[in-house]
C-alpha cells in the first residue's frame, strides 16, 4: 500500500482483534453526473477504468461498462493479473494485458500519486480516471457500476438499462444482502486469522447461496425476471468460485456447480452476449489466486453446457434475505 506517496511492501491484509477480516475503505468517491453543475459530467471518450481481470470487485465494473454499452465510449486498460512486491503492474508484452494508455505508468500505484502525491491507502482496481482533470474519480465497484448504468443515457449508446426505476430499491437490497455474505464473505473467510471468524464467514457464504439457489428455483434473475445490477455484481464471485474459492478461500462444504439453480443460473449468464467475453480464466486462477503456487487441476466445467432458464419469467421482484 503507499503511506504519503511511498510504497510499502509490509503491510498484511487487516484483521479486527478477533480475527475476522477487515476490508479497507475506498478513499475516491466522487461521481459522474448528468447535471449541468457537475464537476464530472458524462462525456465519451473523457473517462478511463482501469481493471484486473482476476478481481472480482473490477470484474463488475468492466461488466457494466460492456452491458451498458459503453465499450466505445469509456476507454480500459488491464494490468498484470500477477502481483509481487512492486503491486499492480502494466505488462502489455502478456496475454491480456495493456499498457496504461492513458497516463503511461509502470505500476498502478503511480496513478494513484499521479491523483493524490500524498495518498495513503491500498492501490485497488477498479479505478475509474478522468483524463480531463488528470485526477482519479472513484475507485469504489458499485459506485463506479451504478454510475455507468445511469449516467450515460444521453451519450447515445444501446445497452441494456441494469437499473431501471422501480426495481432500484430492491436491486440495492439485495446489492447490500450480497456484498457482505457473498462477495466479501469469500474474503472474509479466505483471510480470517481464527477458527471463530472463519467459521462465521464460511457459513454466512454458504447460507446465502442456499437462499438464491432458492430464490433462483423460480426465477430467472436475481431481482426477478429481468437481468439488473444485481446479476452483474453476483456474476465474478460465481465465476470464480470453483476454481478459487473452494480451495484458495477455504469455501469447500461444496461446490458451486453442485447447487441444482445457482449452476444453471451461472450458465444462464456466461452464454448472455457480453460475459463471456469479460472472463479470462487464466488470469483468474493460474496467474491470479495461485500465482507461485502449484495451480489446482480441477474441476472441469463447460460453461456453455445447455441452461434451461430461459423458460422461467416472473412479474414480481425477490425478496433479499435480510427481509
Amino acid at each position: 500500500m503507499l503511506v504519503e506517496g511511498e510504497w510499502r511492501t509490509d503491510v498484511e491484509p487487516s484483521t479486527d482483534e478477533d480475527g475476522a477480516y477487515d476490508r479497507a475503505e475506498t478513499s475516491f468517491r466522487d461521481w459522474i453526473r448528468d447535471a449541468p453543475d457537475a464537476r464530472f459530467q458524462p462525456e465519451a471518450g473523457r473517462y478511463h477504468l482501469y481493471i484486473a481481470r482476476n478481481c472480482p470487485w473490477a470484474h463488475g465494473a468492466a461488466l457494466t461498462r460492456r452491458l451498458a454499452g459503453l465499450t466505445d465510449t469509456i476507454t480500459m486498460d488491464i494490468v498484470d493479473p500477477w502481483r509481487e512486491d512492486e503491486g499492480w503492474e502494466f505488462t502489455p508484452e502478456k496475454d491480456g494485458c495493456t499498457p496504461d494508455m492513458v497516463n503511461g505508468r509502470a505500476y498502478l500505484r503511480d496513478v494513484y500519486t499521479t491523483a493524490d502525491p500524498a495518498y495513503t491507502g491500498r492501490v485497488s482496481v477498479p479505478v475509474l480516471w478522468d483524463k480531463q482533470e488528470a485526477t482519479i474519480v472513484n475507485n469504489e465497484s458499485i459506485e463506479i457500476m451504478r454510475m455507468f448504468a445511469t449516467e450515460f443515457d444521453e451519450i447515445g449508446h444501446e445497452g441494456r438499462d441494469l437499473y431501471p426505476v422501480g426495481y432500484r430499491e430492491e436491486i440495492d437490497r439485495i446489492l447490500d444482502d450480497i456484498y457482505d455474505s457473498v462477495n466479501n464473505g469469500v474474503y472474509r473467510a479466505g483471510f480470517a486469522d481464527t477458527q471463530a471468524a472463519y467459521d462465521e464467514a464460511v457459513t454466512d457464504v454458504f447460507d446465502a447461496l442456499d437462499h438464491w439457489n432458492e430464490v433462483l428455483a423460480d426465477q430467472r434473475y436475481l431481482a426477478g425476471d429481468r437481468l439488473m445490477l444485481a446479476d452483474l455484481r453476483l456474476f465474478p464471485t460465481l465465476i470464480q468460485f470453483d476454481h478459487c474459492y473452494h480451495t484458495a478461500f477455504n469455501c469447500d462444504r461444496q461446490y458451486l456447480h453442485q447447487y441444482e439453480h445457482l449452476w444453471p443460473y451461472l450458465r444462464d449468464l456466461y452464454q448472455t452476449p457480453g460475459f463471456e467475453e469479460t472472463v479470462l480464466l487464466k488470469h483468474i486462477k493460474n496467474e491470479g489466486y495461485y500465482q507461485g503456487e502449484i495451480t489446482p487441476i480441477g474441476p472441469d466445467l463447460d460453461f456453455g453446457a445447455p441452461h434451461d432458464r430461459d423458460r422461467l419469467t416472473s412479474g414480481s421482484v425477490a425478496t433479499s434475505r435480510a427481509e
